[in-house]
């Protein structure tokens, strides 16, 4: 009973702690101080027997596995993010969708602006940054709550599109490894799936934004807004070669290299970006070091939060969840989908909570004769649900590095279609599966 309320009370903890505006690599191992105490777990190495649980060396081998697994991925992906910033790629693809749809469809024009660059293998917070620019000058002259932008760059850049059969993030990834499968696996039902939560999403997002409207709520603007710089900026196409060839290595060599084909496929992607628009760089390698460290940041506060979970899931607590999760009656997939989503919750990160969930899901499932394609796009979707719990660090990072936004304005929004939208995705994705969809 105690561990449960050290479980229950140390994701209470993570969360508020976030919600107050503190680093998540303090955050994350003060919460699962909270977990191992109130568990009775010793708190070193040195106080119990080789290879017994213990604070320290759950919570560094949580962290560092994580990041010994997915580094080089998040080492590439910033540092792709970053040479199409630089270069003007980003930008110009951007301006493009934008001018094609015009001020009356701002919000989807920065929606479907994200979309594209995510689903190109664009790093989630550089998506963010990329297009917050550009965002914030549409909401300015439509005369829009600017507390809207982070749902809109966060719904379209981590929802129909993070999870979606065939994107190269790794939370489509990650169970490759666990379940022998690809990343386009079961995409008859992620296409329709990825569909149902764009367009229920978008016209979501949208009426929020007008109730605010009639309620007298308009753009205020800020003495720090940026200044968005008048640069020459390649053509489009110039701009989404580099998507495409990401795209294109990850299919042709997914199947003999798995998720190290995204390692390939990012680096053809920087090599392409730099050959085709390198006329147009500020700064290469300084490019190059940004990346590192937005990398190297990302990956930190990813593998902060999934080192709490290597402390939560040495807890009896923790043991007693899975259990009666992977009890629960009915359809696999739905357990599946509810294990998934509760522990990606806890750690506050869907890659995090896959790989905290799929060594011990998988061999359960699979023994039980569930479909590993179903499987993967359930896992993935559900992933993407209640990951964006506050103490989600791409939700902190767009809320207030970003945006300058605070949880309590902004939060509601963000919640509501990358929490409930997906959430909705999931049960629709169990649906179609169970009727034999896809399989």
């Amino acid at each position: 009973m105690l561990s449960m309320i050290g479980l229950i009370g140390g994701l209470a903890l993570l969360i508020f702690l976030t919600m107050r505006g503190m680093n998540l690599l303090i955050v994350g191992p003060i919460s699962a101080l909270f977990v191992a105490l109130l568990s009775g777990m010793p708190l070193f190495p040195q106080l119990v027997e080789e290879g017994a649980a213990n604070f320290v060396g759950n919570y560094m081998a949580g962290f560092s596995s994580f990041v010994t697994s997915w580094y080089l991925m998040f080492l590439l992906g910033a540092i792709f993010g970053k040479v199409m910033e630089d270069s003007g790629a980003a930008d110009s693809v951007s301006e493009y969708i934008v001018g094609k749809f015009g001020m009356k469809f701002a919000v989807l024009a920065i929606v479907i602006a994200c979309a594209v660059l995510t689903y190109g293998g664009v790093s989630l917070f550089v998506v963010a940054f990329s297009v917050y620019p550009m965002a914030l000058s549409l909401f300015r002259q439509a005369d829009l709550p600017r507390r809207f932008i982070p749902a809109a760059l966060a719904f379209g850049s981590v929802t129909f599109t993070m999870t979606s059969a065939g994107s190269p993030e790794i939370q489509n990834w990650i169970p490759i490894e666990y379940l022998n499968t690809t990343p386009y696996a079961g995409w008859e039902v992620s296409l329709i799936v990825a569909i149902f939560m764009m367009i229920f999403g978008y016209w979501w997002l949208k009426r929020m934004i007008t109730r605010a409207v009639a309620k007298g709520e308009k753009f205020v603007s800020r003495e720090t807004d940026p200044i968005q710089e008048k640069r020459e900026l390649p053509h489009p196409a110039l701009g989404l070669i580099p998507l495409i060839v990401v795209l294109a290595i990850s299919f042709i060599f997914h199947k003999g290299l798995m998720q190290s084909a995204l390692i390939l496929a990012l680096l053809g992607g920087v090599v392409s970006a730099y050959l085709l628009n390198r006329k147009y760089f500020k700064n290469f390698w300084h490019a190059v070091s940004e990346g590192t460290i937005g990398a190297l940041i990302a990956i930190g506060n990813t593998a902060a939060v999934v080192g709490f979970g290597g402390v939560a899931k040495a807890v009896p607590a923790f043991q007693t969840a899975v259990n009666f999760m992977t009890d629960i009656p009915g359809s696999p997939l739905i357990g599946s989908a509810i294990a998934v989503s509760v522990i990606a919750g806890m750690t506050g990160s869907a890659s995090g909570g896959q790989a905290i969930a799929l060594p011990i899901l998988a061999p359960h499932y699979l023994d039980m004769g569930v479909n590993p394609e179903a499987l993967h796009r359930v896992v993935a979707i559900s992933s993407g649900a209640l990951d964006s719990l506050p103490h989600n660090g791409y939700v902190v990072t767009t809320v207030r590095a970003i945006c300058g936004e605070s949880h309590q304005d902004a939060y509601n929004p963000v919640a509501a279609v990358t929490v409930i939208v997906p959430a909705i995705g999931v049960i629709l994705a169990i649906i179609l599966f169970s009727l034999g969809l896809g399989i």
